[in-house]
């Protein structure tokens, strides 16, 4: 396979996954924005823009944080390079790339998406109208890996596909369970708070993990558990352990292909000699916020890794 192929289909999966968690980034923050007053809401409202890593573009172009702004700002302003409707394009524009690679089922998924996004997010977006925008972010992120799992031969078009989606994936969740401890609480003096539950509860929501906690905790919402839950709990396919595993076989897959050894996935058992027998107290003790910057850190040298290794660039 072409190296511009593989890179193409490696970050259309990319950038399909950062919009449908950027999609659920906002879900969860317009939830807990309405419920607070507010000066709480605009709190809630600056952690999406700092999570996403946007704080100097965002205040360089508005003057507060009041969601409409946030929202605009994220989805569609042109201020943002880093926009929903600039990642949509550039789904789409991989997908060209790698059509051929493509099944018709998982290509027509995303240009009819595209579309129909594209459209939607051409004006300003209304608080009546986010929901439905959000929700098709996420309908589109289904519908695509749904085409692609029932429809694509599972070759290496298929592997660089997967790969892309876990390192995106692991990427966010670790960057939100980041901002639970580095941007949303204000002080220690709130652990264990109800403000503290609620913040947890976003964090869940925000991965599509708040049922699925739920279900194995009987709601008992703690730090803990979930931290255990994100981080270990290999049943989860946003955990970072369930991305690892995944990105794991994967890379196993693609060097099988190819028969010779990848720099990635030598980086792949370094990574999991850091994590694979930690225990939650131990991350606790080692320190969340250290641990995920370790863990993020070495998620991106393995996509770099991908990329040198396979020639992205040939």
């Amino acid at each position: 396979m072409l190296g511009r192929t593989a890179n193409g289909l490696f970050w259309m999966f990319r950038y399909l996954e950062r919009a449908e968690n950027t999609s659920r980034l906002l879900d969860a923050a317009l939830r807990m924005a309405l419920t607070r007053d507010l000066e709480r809401a605009e709190e809630e409202w600056r952690s999406v823009i700092a999570t996403l890593g946007l704080k100097q573009q965002y205040e360089a172009n508005n003057d507060g944080y009041d969601g409409a702004s946030v929202w605009n700002f994220v989805l569609r302003d042109k201020a943002n390079p880093a926009n929903v409707r600039e990642m949509f394009c550039a789904v789409r524009n991989n997908a060209r790339t790698a059509r051929t690679n493509l099944s018709t089922q998982a290509w027509e998924a995303v240009n009819e998406n595209w579309m129909k996004l594209d459209k939607q997010l051409s004006r300003p977006v209304s608080q009546l109208a986010l929901g439905e925008v959000l929700a098709r972010l996420r309908r589109t992120g289904m519908q695509v890996h749904g085409a692609m799992d029932g429809s694509m031969l599972r070759n290496e078009g298929y592997h660089f596909a997967r790969a892309g989606t876990f390192i995106e994936r692991a990427e966010s969740t670790a960057r939100i369970l980041d901002m639970k401890y580095y941007l949303l609480l204000p002080s220690l003096s709130y652990v264990g708070s109800s403000l503290d539950s609620g913040q947890w509860d976003q964090v869940l929501r925000s991965v599509a993990g708040a049922s699925a906690y739920s279900w194995l905790n009987a709601g008992n919402i703690d730090a803990r558990g979930i931290v255990e839950f994100l981080v270990l709990d290999d049943r989860f396919p946003r955990s970072l352990a369930f991305c690892r595993s995944a990105l794991r076989t994967n890379l196993d897959q693609l060097e099988r292909i190819h028969s010779q050894p990848s720099e990635a996935n030598r980086l792949m058992q370094e990574s999991e000699s850091f994590i694979a027998h930690m225990t939650v107290d131990e991350i606790f003790e080692m320190g969340l916020h250290e641990f995920l910057t370790q863990f993020m850190a070495r998620n991106s040298a393995v996509g770099q890794a991908i990329a040198d290794d396979y020639r992205f660039l040939a």
